[in-house]
């Protein structure tokens, strides 16, 4: 009896905002033939990436190919519920691949490990699927305008807590890296960038990319992760098994809002940059997360059913607050009442792009099968302003919560 096909998976890492969900949703609309089911994991307890995704049409959450994975990361506290949904989505029979996007600050080492015991490696386990490829997408205009091209990556004094040993081991541990956005810097930046990636990460593909736009085939069945060979292939690690060393230094070591299309794949409108959406509402929370804690890293959601006054929002824009990483919800403007805006921020990127109306602002008939469509946003319908709301997620290191929401409702319309 021939041996059952092992299920082929691709893991995707990345920081905050580097592209992943842009590179998914173009991996899924160019598919080839392949049935992809996808696991995405967000950190906070408002899954956007997820919500995105759906709505992007590539796959939707009434036919159970999206499993979104909330409020905890699949490289600590949701690692079993990541193995039940990847045994859950095999055993269904309905798909030959399977795409598993990581929250931003997820480290790739514990989620491998997690795969491989259903791989069949702690030998007790009957194997059920292979780790194809993982993948680290990275942000070649955000390294060179916020971390010096790299070199502050390769500085000597990096605490253990600090975005750069995340972003390090993010690079070190994976078979193939994406330098997308390289579009958006100069050759001379660019080559930096790349001699930083490889001297964290000597043996891994770099595929270079603009919009997340590249060959399937660099994503989807490539057989080119094995575990033994990433795990020795870092540069510290490649450095130690040969020898080599300086004597001298002694060193180691879019979606869719709803009935109006949109293009995923547009960025930098005026100076903006990709689009997310949700439609999961929740109030203001604080996030207790594992990585979050080990990075000084924090999340909130402001939430509010009252409009930006735009110009008074661009103001305080203007001055965006440092220790923001990354941003990314919806929101409405007072003087345009019927137009729902994706905004997104991440480094120096801030975007607040028109993506079709609300369904509030359908006629009655449209309304109400949107409503059926999307039981998420009817469960939460306001009497007076319907779906319309301001919802963004901040994710950030030692944010002033308490001032940022001060300075949002600032911005809130009389």
């Amino acid at each position: 009896m021939p041996q059952k096909r092992l299920i082929p998976i691709t893991l995707l890492t990345g920081y905050l905002g580097a592209g992943k969900t842009t590179l998914i949703n173009h991996v899924l609309s160019n598919q080839e033939g392949y049935k992809v089911a996808v696991i995405v994991n967000d950190i906070g307890e408002v899954n956007i990436d997820a919500d995105l995704i759906s709505r992007g049409g590539a796959v939707t959450l009434e036919d159970d190919n999206l499993v979104p994975l909330s409020n905890g990361c699949i490289c600590c506290t949701l690692k079993v519920d990541l193995m039940n949904q990847i045994t859950d989505l095999i055993k269904t029979g309905k798909f030959d691949y399977i795409l598993i996007e990581a929250s931003g600050i997820c480290e790739p080492l514990p989620i491998a490990q997690s795969i491989a015991v259903l791989e069949g490696r702690d030998g007790r386990t009957k194997p059920i699927c292979r780790l194809d490829n993982i993948v680290t997408v990275v942000d070649a205009l955000r390294m060179a305008t916020e971390f010096g091209c790299g070199d502050s990556l390769l500085r000597g004094d990096i605490d253990e807590e600090d975005i750069e040993n995340l972003l390090i081991q993010q690079i070190e541990f994976c078979s193939t890296i994406v330098l997308n956005k390289t579009d958006k810097v100069e050759q001379g930046q660019l080559d930096e960038v790349k001699a930083m990636i490889r001297t964290l990460q000597p043996k891994a593909r770099i595929i270079e990319a603009s919009y997340g736009k590249l060959p399937v085939a660099d994503i989807l069945d490539t057989h080119c992760y094995d575990f033994e060979q990433v795990v020795t292939s870092a540069g510290w690690a490649a450095a130690y098994e040969s020898g080599v060393h300086d004597d001298d230094d002694d060193d180691d070591d879019h979606d869719e809002h709803e009935h109006h299309e949109h293009d995923e794949d547009h960025e930098h409108e005026e100076h903006h940059d990709q689009h997310d959406h949700a439609h999961h509402h929740h109030h203001d929370h604080d996030h207790d997360h594992g990585e979050a804690e080990e990075y000084g890293i924090g999340t909130f959601v402001y939430y509010r059913r009252r409009p930006f006054n735009r110009s008074r929002f661009a103001d305080w824009a203007g001055e965006w607050p440092r220790a923001v990483i990354r941003c990314k919800g919806m929101l409405w403007f007072s003087d345009d009442t019927e137009t729902a805006f994706v905004f997104e921020q991440a480094g120096i990127q801030v975007t607040a792009t028109a993506s079709g109306k609300w369904f509030a602002c359908a006629p009655e008939s449209e309304r109400k099968r949107l409503l059926k469509q999307y039981p998420d946003i009817a469960a939460d319908w306001d009497e007076k302003y319907g779906d319309r709301e301001i919802k963004l997620v901040f994710i950030g290191k030692d944010m002033d919560k308490k001032s940022i929401i001060e300075g949002l409702d600032s911005c809130l319309d009389d």
